[in-house]
């Protein structure tokens, strides 16, 4: 349990797709890459405080024994941080949350079931907010550890930008994958809505929530949904220039200047290497949708939690008890005309995306606040699940001292694989540009 050797130190920059193929050569073993990410963790963890649950022995022990029963994995040997939502056997499931102190599930969810059979090895459980609602956790941002990591993933982001795995599991049902994820540069891909399980994992707003996940780069997003989405079409063609819409919603306002700079010249190096952006604009229609999200939220919220709240209503936060109260004071008419509204709008927007591969818009209108008891508006991702579209970050790149920012790519509905072809180009003109 040694830190590594140096002969391994390219770990710290190849991908997960790199890093399985090292293992499946035999260039390296599982016990080796679990060694390296280790010593991160020793390292940075006092630090970070990403983990809620961290089993040494237990790491070590599923690297020795991967190799018997999935050699062939996709994810052969590859370190995967989970968020502190999902049902694990061999660590307990808190959801930051004193009245689940001691609570162990007897089986995995289905997701991380599916991860250890492709040969993943589960680092540990990450910290999450309380129920994957607003109540923060202890964890920081790496690149600055006075600021957030983000919402309800950010033990996930904020270990993966500490390299202490190089995949993480999150969830989202309004901001809580991609706004870590810009906070902290990292690639992050939430799928269409319904696509993959989440079956263990407690819910939060039913018509909303989503399983999503963190890796180093757009195929490595590829290649857990190939994991955790089955059938899932692999990506097309490379090399063709796309069509892009670039909408900045009625919540452009919010954008600070510096951001606003990073995101127009994300476009503008587009453009020069040969796609086309095209200025979307959405009729006002579309401005109550962050509204009728909220609402929506707050109702299913405090139905899903309704049994911790009748009976251990002084363990819950302030946060929770704030959403149930906005949710006793809507009547059901309120929550049935919003979810109408939404689904009014459906069509309209599939009507704006057709010209497009995908849509281009911030992920966060600011960089990471400083503080840990609030993360920021997460408006630019939540217009967006409310019509359960598939949602991708990409981290721009940034000069040295500058927090991250991160650019938002959006598919259209169960267009997923075409939503990664169009993420690949992205990512590959924004890199060479700075070349």
């Amino acid at each position: 349990m040694d830190t590594p050797s140096q002969s391994i130190n390219p770990l710290n920059d190849a991908d997960s797709t790199a890093i399985s193929q090292l293992i499946k050569s035999g260039e390296v073993s599982a016990t080796e890459v679990v060694a390296y990410f280790h010593a991160n963790i020793r390292s940075a963890e006092p630090r970070i405080q990403a983990f809620a649950s961290f089993d040494p022995e237990q790491i070590y022990r599923d690297a020795d024994g991967y190799i018997v029963s999935s050699a062939n994995g996709l994810l052969a040997g590859i370190p995967v941080g989970v968020k502190d939502n999902f049902d694990t056997a061999d660590h307990p499931t808190r959801f930051y949350s004193p009245i689940y102190e001691n609570n162990r599930p007897g089986r995995d969810a289905h997701v991380v079931a599916l991860l250890r059979q492709a040969g993943a090895v589960i680092m540990g459980k990450t910290h999450t907010t309380e129920f994957a609602y607003m109540h923060t956790g202890p964890t920081r941002n790496p690149h600055d550890v006075n600021r957030t990591p983000g919402s309800s993933s950010a033990g996930s982001a904020a270990g993966m930008a500490a390299g202490f795995f190089p995949i993480a599991l999150g969830t989202q049902t309004a901001g809580s994958l991609l706004k870590p994820a810009a906070y902290c540069g990292l690639y992050a891909f939430k799928p269409s809505y319904g696509l993959v399980s989440l079956e263990g994992v407690k819910p939060l707003a039913p018509s909303f929530d989503s399983v999503g996940w963190y890796g180093r780069s757009v195929r490595d997003l590829e290649l857990v949904a190939r994991v955790l989405i089955p059938g899932f079409p692999r990506t097309g063609e490379s090399g063709l220039s796309r069509a892009f819409g670039f909408c900045r919603t009625s919540r452009w306002g919010q954008v600070e200047t510096n951001v606003a700079s990073a995101l127009l010249a994300a476009v503008e190096q587009l453009k020069a290497a040969g796609h086309s952006v095209t200025e979307v604009e959405l009729p006002e229609a579309f401005d109550q949708v962050f509204d009728d999200h909220l609402l929506i939220n707050d109702c299913e919220g405090a139905r899903s939690f309704s049994k911790e709240w009748h009976a251990h209503p002084d363990l819950l936060s302030p946060e929770l008890l704030a959403m149930i109260g906005r949710a006793e004071s809507t009547t059901w008419e309120q929550e049935s005309e919003a979810k109408a509204r939404l689904s009014a709008l459906a069509p309209a927007l599939k009507e704006i995306f057709a010209p497009f591969d995908a849509m281009l818009s911030p992920t966060c209108g600011i960089v990471a606040p400083l503080g840990l008891g609030a993360t920021g508006p997460s408006d630019f991702c939540k217009f967006w699940m409310a019509f359960g579209y598939p949602q991708i970050n990409i981290p721009l790149l940034r000069n040295v001292g500058e927090l991250p920012v991160g650019l938002q790519l959006i598919g259209a509905f169960r267009e997923d694989s075409s939503l990664l072809e169009a993420a690949t180009q992205v990512d590959l003109a924004l890199r060479k540009t700075a070349l």
